[in-house]
Parts: C-alpha cells; sequence; structure tokens
C-alpha cells in the first residue's frame, strides 16, 4: 500500500514554536520537519509515509477511542484522500481530540493529509473496529467468536 502522508500545524505569533513542535511530535514520533511561510503565518510539516501514523494510532488504542476515531476519520475520506485535524493543546499533552479544522481548537489544529491507493485497508490500521471493546485486529480468529459471547452482558 502506496501511503504519504503530511502533518501541518500553524504557529501561532503567540506560542512557543517548541511547543507546537512537540504537540506535532507527541502524535507523529518524528523530530524531522520543514518550517513553511504561508502570508503572515508559518507552520510545522512533517512529510513522509506510514510511519507518522504509527504513534497515533498507538494513542488510539491506549485512548481506547478507535470507535469514535474511525468514525471522523471515515468522514473525512474523499476518494484516495483522507484528512482530518486534531486539537494542538491536547495533542501537546499526548492526547487526541478530533476537531474541526476552524474554531473548535483556539490555537488552531494539527492538520492530518493522507494519500493511499487503499484508503479502506489503511483506515482498517489505523482505527480498526472493536468487537466488546477490544481491536478486531488483536482477536485470535479461533477465539473471537467465544469472547464476543463471553463478552456481552448477560440479560437479568
Amino acid at each position: 500500500m502506496n501511503v504519504k502522508v503530511v502533518v501541518k500545524a500553524k504557529i501561532n505569533p503567540t506560542e512557543d514554536e517548541s511547543k507546537v513542535l512537540k504537540a506535532v511530535m507527541n502524535l507523529t514520533n518524528s523530530d524531522k520537519y520543514t518550517k513553511e511561510k504561508e502570508g503572515i503565518f508559518e507552520y510545522i510539516v512533517q512529510e513522509g509515509d506510514i510511519s507518522l501514523l504509527t504513534k497515533l494510532r498507538e494513542i488510539l488504542r491506549r485512548d481506547r477511542i478507535l470507535d469514535a476515531s474511525r468514525k471522523i476519520i471515515m468522514s473525512g475520506l474523499e476518494g484516495s484522500s483522507i484528512t482530518f485535524h486534531v486539537n494542538k493543546q491536547v495533542a501537546y499533552m499526548g492526547r487526541v481530540s478530533f476537531c474541526k479544522p476552524e474554531r473548535e481548537s483556539p490555537l488552531g489544529p494539527i492538520s492530518f493529509y493522507i494519500w493511499t491507493d487503499d484508503p479502506k485497508s489503511l483506515i482498517d490500521w489505523l482505527a480498526t473496529k472493536t468487537i466488546g471493546g477490544i481491536p478486531v485486529d488483536e482477536l485470535c480468529p479461533l477465539e473471537s467468536q467465544h469472547y464476543v459471547q463471553s463478552a456481552k452482558p448477560s440479560k437479568k
């Protein structure tokens, strides 16, 4: 699967560049970046492959927000591209909170732009479905049916 990822975060005049970089790095685990200027604003930009999404994938699993994340990421799917935005202040703390591109994140979001020849497989890898709160790719295929049955609350 071919994947190109661009992560972009605006550096506001009131922000410390190192803190914006830390917020981005908390999601990508990469310290490689460029600064780009658009008009009067500067942006931290990271470009790479699927490896830029590995840390985000770990956070979604750790925080047990796969189902909600999947829904939001799917809503950003258009053809072979996927776009979504994460609150910069929350990312600084090593967490993920999805947001709209404007107004929901006071300092602006960290934006993820992804292009791939197989977006469905990428989303399945990044934010897989869950069964009983367990990511389906972690369930043993032979035992998954038994687990699902035993994980369902009993009716009394």
